[in-house]
Protein backbone atom coordinates (compact mmCIF):
# COMPACT_ATOMS: atom_id res chain seq x y z
CA UNK A 1 0.00 0.00 0.00
CA UNK A 2 2.73 2.46 -0.95
CA UNK A 3 0.62 4.21 -3.61
CA UNK A 4 -1.20 7.42 -2.81
CA UNK A 5 -4.77 6.73 -1.82
CA UNK A 6 -8.19 8.30 -2.29
CA UNK A 7 -9.29 8.91 1.30
CA UNK A 8 -12.66 10.16 2.54
CA UNK A 9 -13.00 11.77 5.97
CA UNK A 10 -16.26 11.81 7.91
CA UNK A 11 -15.96 14.28 10.78
CA UNK A 12 -13.63 17.21 10.08
CA UNK A 13 -13.62 18.44 13.67
CA UNK A 14 -10.57 19.33 15.73
CA UNK A 15 -9.05 15.86 15.27
CA UNK A 16 -10.43 15.05 11.83
CA UNK A 17 -9.14 18.30 10.36
CA UNK A 18 -5.65 17.42 11.55
CA UNK A 19 -5.92 13.96 10.02
CA UNK A 20 -7.09 15.41 6.70
CA UNK A 21 -4.33 18.02 6.48
CA UNK A 22 -1.67 15.46 7.49
CA UNK A 23 -2.83 13.05 4.78
CA UNK A 24 -2.68 15.86 2.22
CA UNK A 25 0.90 16.64 3.24
CA UNK A 26 1.69 12.93 2.78
CA UNK A 27 0.44 13.17 -0.80
CA UNK A 28 -2.90 11.40 -0.48
CA UNK A 29 -6.06 12.65 -2.18
CA UNK A 30 -8.63 13.76 0.40
CA UNK A 31 -12.39 14.19 0.24
CA UNK A 32 -14.65 14.95 3.18
CA UNK A 33 -18.33 14.87 4.08
CA UNK A 34 -19.95 18.28 4.24
CA UNK A 35 -21.33 18.90 7.74
CA UNK A 36 -22.12 22.00 9.82
CA UNK A 37 -19.96 20.60 12.64
CA UNK A 38 -16.81 20.65 10.52
CA UNK A 39 -13.97 23.01 11.35
CA UNK A 40 -13.23 25.66 8.67
CA UNK A 41 -12.11 23.74 5.56
CA UNK A 42 -10.83 26.50 3.29
CA UNK A 43 -7.24 25.31 3.75
CA UNK A 44 -8.19 21.72 2.85
CA UNK A 45 -10.05 22.85 -0.26
CA UNK A 46 -7.17 25.09 -1.29
CA UNK A 47 -4.84 22.07 -1.01
CA UNK A 48 -7.07 20.05 -3.36
CA UNK A 49 -9.66 18.39 -1.12
CA UNK A 50 -13.17 17.73 -2.43
CA UNK A 51 -16.37 18.17 -0.41
CA UNK A 52 -19.11 15.55 -0.82
CA UNK A 53 -22.77 16.18 0.15
CA UNK A 54 -23.58 12.66 1.39
CA UNK A 55 -21.92 9.60 2.84
CA UNK A 56 -22.96 7.60 -0.23
CA UNK A 57 -21.25 9.99 -2.63
CA UNK A 58 -18.19 10.18 -0.41
CA UNK A 59 -17.83 6.39 -0.36
CA UNK A 60 -18.28 6.19 -4.12
CA UNK A 61 -15.37 8.58 -4.65
CA UNK A 62 -12.73 6.95 -2.41
CA UNK A 63 -11.24 3.57 -1.46
CA UNK A 64 -10.67 4.35 2.24
CA UNK A 65 -13.28 5.98 4.49
CA UNK A 66 -12.02 7.33 7.83
CA UNK A 67 -14.64 7.99 10.52
CA UNK A 68 -13.76 10.59 13.13
CA UNK A 69 -17.05 11.25 14.92
CA UNK A 70 -18.23 11.44 18.52
CA UNK A 71 -19.14 7.83 19.27
CA UNK A 72 -21.05 4.68 18.36
CA UNK A 73 -24.46 6.30 17.63
CA UNK A 74 -22.82 8.69 15.16
CA UNK A 75 -20.75 5.90 13.57
CA UNK A 76 -23.85 3.76 13.03
CA UNK A 77 -25.83 6.73 11.68
CA UNK A 78 -23.28 7.85 9.11
CA UNK A 79 -22.78 4.28 7.89
CA UNK A 80 -26.31 2.91 7.93
CA UNK A 81 -28.68 5.85 7.42
CA UNK A 82 -30.37 6.47 4.08
CA UNK A 83 -27.82 7.84 1.60
CA UNK A 84 -25.09 6.81 4.02
CA UNK A 85 -21.62 5.40 3.51
CA UNK A 86 -22.67 1.75 3.11
CA UNK A 87 -24.91 2.61 0.18
CA UNK A 88 -21.90 3.87 -1.79
CA UNK A 89 -19.18 1.54 -0.52
CA UNK A 90 -17.15 0.01 -3.31
CA UNK A 91 -16.12 -3.69 -3.13
CA UNK A 92 -12.90 -4.09 -1.16
CA UNK A 93 -12.99 -0.55 0.22
CA UNK A 94 -11.78 0.01 3.76
CA UNK A 95 -13.79 1.63 6.56
CA UNK A 96 -11.46 2.84 9.30
CA UNK A 97 -13.14 3.99 12.52
CA UNK A 98 -10.93 6.40 14.47
CA UNK A 99 -13.75 7.31 16.87
CA UNK A 100 -14.04 6.21 20.49
CA UNK A 101 -16.75 3.55 20.34
CA UNK A 102 -18.33 0.65 22.20
CA UNK A 103 -16.64 -2.65 21.30
CA UNK A 104 -20.04 -4.39 21.18
CA UNK A 105 -21.20 -1.85 18.56
CA UNK A 106 -17.90 -2.17 16.69
CA UNK A 107 -18.44 -5.89 16.17
CA UNK A 108 -21.89 -5.26 14.66
CA UNK A 109 -20.57 -2.44 12.47
CA UNK A 110 -17.73 -4.64 11.17
CA UNK A 111 -20.20 -7.38 10.23
CA UNK A 112 -22.42 -4.93 8.33
CA UNK A 113 -19.43 -3.49 6.47
CA UNK A 114 -18.32 -7.00 5.49
CA UNK A 115 -21.85 -7.83 4.26
CA UNK A 116 -21.65 -4.72 2.05
CA UNK A 117 -18.38 -5.96 0.52
CA UNK A 118 -16.05 -3.73 2.48
CA UNK A 119 -13.31 -4.27 5.04
CA UNK A 120 -13.42 -2.76 8.53
CA UNK A 121 -10.79 -1.79 11.08
CA UNK A 122 -10.88 0.26 14.26
CA UNK A 123 -8.00 2.69 14.69
CA UNK A 124 -8.79 4.57 17.89
CA UNK A 125 -6.64 7.64 18.43
CA UNK A 126 -5.10 9.31 21.44
CA UNK A 127 -3.28 12.62 21.94
CA UNK A 128 -4.71 16.06 21.15
CA UNK A 129 -5.67 18.27 18.17
CA UNK A 130 -2.14 19.71 18.26
CA UNK A 131 -0.59 16.32 17.48
CA UNK A 132 -3.35 15.60 14.96
CA UNK A 133 -2.40 18.75 13.04
CA UNK A 134 1.26 17.71 13.18
CA UNK A 135 0.58 14.17 11.95
CA UNK A 136 1.73 12.76 15.29
CA UNK A 137 -1.31 10.94 16.69
CA UNK A 138 -1.13 7.68 18.57
CA UNK A 139 -3.29 4.94 17.04
CA UNK A 140 -4.59 1.74 18.65
CA UNK A 141 -5.60 -0.56 15.81
CA UNK A 142 -7.96 -3.51 15.77
CA UNK A 143 -7.71 -5.38 12.47
CA UNK A 144 -6.58 -8.65 10.91
CA UNK A 145 -2.79 -8.60 10.64
CA UNK A 146 -2.89 -8.56 6.83
CA UNK A 147 -5.14 -5.49 6.77
CA UNK A 148 -3.00 -3.78 9.40
CA UNK A 149 0.12 -4.36 7.32
CA UNK A 150 -1.63 -3.16 4.17
CA UNK A 151 -2.79 0.08 5.73
CA UNK A 152 0.30 0.86 7.80
CA UNK A 153 1.83 3.25 5.23
CA UNK A 154 -1.43 5.22 5.17
CA UNK A 155 -1.61 5.30 8.98
CA UNK A 156 1.94 6.60 9.10
CA UNK A 157 0.71 9.63 7.17
CA UNK A 158 -1.11 10.95 10.24
CA UNK A 159 0.23 9.01 13.23
CA UNK A 160 3.54 8.71 15.04
CA UNK A 161 2.98 5.71 17.31
CA UNK A 162 0.85 2.87 15.90
CA UNK A 163 0.01 -0.18 18.02
CA UNK A 164 -1.66 -3.29 16.60
CA UNK A 165 -3.89 -4.31 19.52
CA UNK A 166 -5.39 -7.41 17.89
CA UNK A 167 -8.39 -8.24 15.74
CA UNK A 168 -11.39 -6.00 15.07
CA UNK A 169 -12.68 -4.41 18.29
CA UNK A 170 -9.37 -4.65 20.15
CA UNK A 171 -8.47 -1.08 19.24
CA UNK A 172 -11.67 0.35 20.71
CA UNK A 173 -11.37 -1.87 23.79
CA UNK A 174 -7.82 -0.75 24.51
CA UNK A 175 -8.76 2.90 23.83
CA UNK A 176 -11.43 2.75 26.53
CA UNK A 177 -8.92 1.21 28.92
CA UNK A 178 -6.46 3.97 28.06
CA UNK A 179 -9.05 6.72 28.54
CA UNK A 180 -10.19 5.31 31.87
CA UNK A 181 -6.59 5.46 33.11
CA UNK A 182 -5.95 8.93 31.66
CA UNK A 183 -9.23 10.43 32.87
CA UNK A 184 -8.89 8.67 36.21
CA UNK A 185 -5.44 10.20 36.73
CA UNK A 186 -6.88 13.57 35.68
CA UNK A 187 -9.65 13.31 38.27
CA UNK A 188 -7.19 12.38 41.01
CA UNK A 189 -4.88 15.28 40.12
CA UNK A 190 -7.79 17.72 39.88
CA UNK A 191 -9.05 16.76 43.35
CA UNK A 192 -5.52 16.91 44.77
CA UNK A 193 -4.94 20.37 43.29
CA UNK A 194 -8.23 21.68 44.65
CA UNK A 195 -7.35 20.32 48.11
CA UNK A 196 -3.84 21.76 47.88
CA UNK A 197 -5.18 25.24 47.11
CA UNK A 198 -7.67 25.11 49.98
CA UNK A 199 -4.80 24.12 52.26
CA UNK A 200 -2.81 27.17 51.16
CA UNK A 201 -0.07 25.26 49.33
CA UNK A 202 1.65 27.12 46.50
CA UNK A 203 0.84 25.65 43.09
CA UNK A 204 4.53 25.69 42.21
CA UNK A 205 5.33 23.57 45.27
CA UNK A 206 2.59 21.09 44.40
CA UNK A 207 3.86 20.78 40.84
CA UNK A 208 7.45 20.34 42.01
CA UNK A 209 6.59 17.56 44.47
CA UNK A 210 4.18 15.71 42.15
CA UNK A 211 6.48 16.05 39.16
CA UNK A 212 9.43 14.57 41.04
CA UNK A 213 7.38 11.80 42.62
CA UNK A 214 4.43 9.50 42.09
CA UNK A 215 2.31 12.16 40.40
CA UNK A 216 4.69 12.75 37.51
CA UNK A 217 3.78 11.80 33.97
CA UNK A 218 1.93 12.78 30.81
CA UNK A 219 -1.34 13.74 32.53
CA UNK A 220 0.36 16.08 34.99
CA UNK A 221 2.22 17.77 32.14
CA UNK A 222 -1.06 18.32 30.31
CA UNK A 223 -2.59 19.86 33.43
CA UNK A 224 0.53 21.84 34.38
CA UNK A 225 -0.25 24.95 32.26
CA UNK A 226 -3.65 25.30 33.92
CA UNK A 227 -2.34 24.73 37.44
CA UNK A 228 0.54 27.16 36.95
CA UNK A 229 -0.99 29.81 34.69
CA UNK A 230 -4.75 29.09 34.38
CA UNK A 231 -4.16 28.02 30.76
CA UNK A 232 -6.43 25.08 29.76
CA UNK A 233 -4.95 24.62 26.27
CA UNK A 234 -2.69 21.75 27.32
CA UNK A 235 -5.61 19.30 27.46
CA UNK A 236 -8.29 20.21 24.91
CA UNK A 237 -10.74 17.47 25.81
CA UNK A 238 -14.20 18.30 27.12
CA UNK A 239 -15.85 17.07 30.29
CA UNK A 240 -18.74 15.95 28.05
CA UNK A 241 -16.42 13.65 26.09
CA UNK A 242 -14.95 12.35 29.34
CA UNK A 243 -18.43 11.56 30.63
CA UNK A 244 -19.28 9.79 27.37
CA UNK A 245 -16.07 7.73 27.27
CA UNK A 246 -16.37 6.68 30.90
CA UNK A 247 -19.98 5.69 30.26
CA UNK A 248 -18.74 3.49 27.41
CA UNK A 249 -16.09 2.03 29.71
CA UNK A 250 -18.77 1.25 32.32
CA UNK A 251 -20.87 -0.53 29.68
CA UNK A 252 -17.82 -2.49 28.54
CA UNK A 253 -16.92 -3.63 32.07
CA UNK A 254 -20.54 -4.70 32.61
CA UNK A 255 -20.37 -6.72 29.39
CA UNK A 256 -17.09 -8.30 30.52
CA UNK A 257 -18.30 -8.93 34.06
CA UNK A 258 -15.27 -7.26 35.66
CA UNK A 259 -14.90 -4.84 38.58
CA UNK A 260 -15.75 -1.23 37.76
CA UNK A 261 -16.10 0.51 41.14
CA UNK A 262 -13.28 3.00 40.65
CA UNK A 263 -14.51 3.85 37.15
CA UNK A 264 -18.02 4.42 38.51
CA UNK A 265 -16.69 6.95 41.02
CA UNK A 266 -14.66 8.76 38.36
CA UNK A 267 -17.64 8.76 35.98
CA UNK A 268 -19.84 10.22 38.73
CA UNK A 269 -17.36 13.05 39.26
CA UNK A 270 -17.34 14.07 35.59
CA UNK A 271 -21.11 13.81 35.15
CA UNK A 272 -21.63 15.97 38.26
CA UNK A 273 -20.08 18.98 36.51
CA UNK A 274 -22.91 21.30 35.47
CA UNK A 275 -21.11 22.81 32.48
CA UNK A 276 -20.11 19.81 30.40
CA UNK A 277 -18.45 22.04 27.78
CA UNK A 278 -15.54 22.78 30.11
CA UNK A 279 -12.16 21.24 29.33
CA UNK A 280 -10.56 18.68 31.64
CA UNK A 281 -8.12 21.16 33.25
CA UNK A 282 -11.04 23.44 34.15
CA UNK A 283 -12.36 20.67 36.39
CA UNK A 284 -9.79 21.91 38.90
CA UNK A 285 -11.52 25.28 39.18
CA UNK A 286 -14.92 23.62 39.60
CA UNK A 287 -13.68 21.41 42.42
CA UNK A 288 -11.88 24.28 44.14
CA UNK A 289 -15.22 26.13 44.46
CA UNK A 290 -17.12 23.23 46.01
Amino acid sequence: MTAKRQVGIVGVGLMGHGIASSLQRAGHFVSFLEHPGNQPVDDLLAAGAHAQPSGRELAQSVDVVILCVTGSPQVEAVLFESNGVLEGLKPGSIVMDCSTALPSSTEKVAARVAEAGGRFMDAAMTRTPKEAAEGRLNLIVGAPKALFDETLPLLEGFAENIAHAGDVGAGHTLKLLHNFVSLGFSAVLAEATAASRKAGIRDSALLEVLGAGGGGGVVLERLRPYIAENDPSGFRFSVANASKDLGYYHTMTDDLGVEGGVAAAVHSLYTSVEDQSLSIPELIGVLAKR
